[in-house]
């Protein structure tokens, strides 16, 4: 893969790929860890090794193991959500490849490759009887991981997950996410589009760059077919373990009948909407999030 360079406009929040005019939205990507002073939270950052690449996570809690897989955004630990979910689990959220400090696999995106590599993660790690969360590409990885191989996990909670077709072959499920005007993108992607917003002009280039980064690998993830596997509607009945889906009230990203799509596909799997939240309903949400998920986990062992 070429790296070229990248310029931004901060009147419009967009970055743009020097040589190419290819553009995208800037979002709160920002929210991912960025190079700074040592504190308390950069001690709880690990590196493995595991199947010829290197993975960047986070940890912190005790008690049963939850993997969480983060969004397209970005991890943002920093936020409460993973604060408030570590006092009940011990929590572990890899960067994704191609995000933080964790290398594309091989140069190059596959999310096959990241449902393998995970599941390789839980057993590194000794997971059992663990949770499985993924937030809207995290949810995506998380199913084509539990398709392959429930084992090691007790728990499947989807949060506004994409990776699924329901609609006709020129019908939209999901957003073009990569093509809409910043303004669009935050009025479609939280209930309170305010949350959401970044004051791009106050960010290094450094911080910039981790950003754009990001945002090419979540590119090339889904970049064709857009946002999902054609395939992985057909494989969702293999999912053998209790599956909540959490679902913002407001989330325009996708369309309302996406998460019945989904409900349908799993079996038995449970719907909960979570009012005044968009796409990000861990971020928008984060003590509804926690609460409903901890109930979910409580509720069915």
């Amino acid at each position: 893969m070429v790296r070229l360079a990248v310029a931004t406009d901060d009147h419009r929040g967009v970055a743009r790929v020097a040589q190419t005019g290819w553009q995208f939205p800037l979002t709160s990507e920002m929210m991912l860890r960025l190079p700074g002073p040592k504190n308390e939270r950069s001690e709880m950052v690990k590196t493995i090794s595991i199947a010829g690449t290197t993975l960047e996570f986070i940890e912190q809690g005790h008690g049963r193991p939850l993997l969480f897989l983060h969004a397209g955004e970005g991890l943002a630990p920093e936020r409460p959500w993973f604060e408030l979910l570590s006092r009940n689990y011990r929590v572990v959220a890899p960067w994704h490849p191609g995000y933080g400090n964790s290398p594309l696999i091989d140069g190059s995106g596959s999310v096959d490759d990241l449902a393998y590599l995970y599941l390789d993660l839980a057993k590194e790690l000794g997971f059992d009887n663990a949770a499985l969360v993924g937030a809207c590409f995290g949810g995506w990885v998380a199913a084509e991981m539990m398709v392959r191989s429930t084992g090691r996990f007790s728990h499947l909670a989807l949060v506004d997950p994409l990776g699924i077709k329901i609609g006709a072959r020129e019908e939209r499920d999901i957003a073009d996410m990569h093509a809409l005007p910043r303004p669009e993108y935050l009025r479609l992607a939280w209930a309170d589009p305010a949350k959401g917003d970044v004051d791009f002009t106050k960010l290094s280039e450094d911080e910039l760059a981790a950003i754009v980064r990001g945002r090419e690998a979540f590119a090339l993830y889904g970049w064709k077919p857009y946002m999902h596997n054609p395939r992985l509607k057909r494989w969702l009945h293999r999912i053998d373990i209790p599956t909540l889906l959490l679902w913002g009230a407001d989330d325009r990203i996708v369309t309302p009948a996406y998460c019945e799509g989904w409900r349908q596909a799993i079996p038995g799997a449970r719907l909960e909407i979570i009012p005044q939240a968009g796409h990000f309903p861990h971020w928008e949400q984060p003590e509804d999030f926690v609460e409903r998920l901890s109930a979910f986990i409580g509720q069915s062992g």
